[in-house]
């Protein structure tokens, strides 16, 4: 806690200004009017050397004094993750990146209109399977039951499938051993 306090009380002149992380790694004065500085605080040097690896300090400072001020935030993100993706794919960089989120969006799509299909065929199962059902439970005799995968010609009907009343079956048997 008294190190927090001493810091407090420290007046503003004695603090010395934190170089950004394009002067840190230059190795050059950093004053207030540094450009990078807004955009490259210097605990992320790792991101203003690999935007210097690519594009170059100097070439940096001239994208960014090209934009107004209100994007010139837009700009450096864009700058670095230009940077990040052309050192990850130095060929293709960014457009590789594109191409490959484009090809899973495709492969998704795909996959959807498949799974779309296989549900409306799950769904037709499942009506007939209930309409099935429906006669069964019902068991009327003028309503036949149609398989439509052996075509019209092949329906049944309850004569078809119970071959005698089960009320005047005889109880005595002589095939019962």
């Amino acid at each position: 806690m008294e190190t927090s306090n001493m810091a407090a009380q420290v007046p503003p002149r004695a603090r010395t200004h934190q170089p950004c992380a394009a002067c840190r790694m230059l190795r050059r004065r950093c004053d207030r009017n540094c450009i990078l500085a807004p955009y490259f605080p210097s605990y992320e040097i790792e991101k203003f050397a690999g935007v210097h690896k690519v594009f170059g300090a100097s070439n940096v400072i001239k994208m960014i004094q090209m934009v107004e001020e209100s994007r010139r935030e837009d700009a450096v993100k864009a700058i670095i993750y230009e940077a990040t993706t052309r050192l990850r794919d130095p060929v293709y960089g960014s457009a590789g990146a594109i191409f490959h989120l484009q090809k899973m969006i495709q492969d998704l799509k795909t996959q959807l209109d498949s799974i779309r299909t296989q549900t409306l065929v799950l769904q037709e199962q499942r009506d007939q399977l209930l309409g099935i059902l429906k006669n069964v439970h019902r068991m009327d005799p003028v309503s036949p039951i149609d398989f439509p995968m052996f075509g019209a010609a092949s329906s049944l009907s309850i004569d078809d499938t119970v071959g005698c009343d089960p009320s005047t079956f005889p109880l005595d048997c002589d095939w019962i051993l």
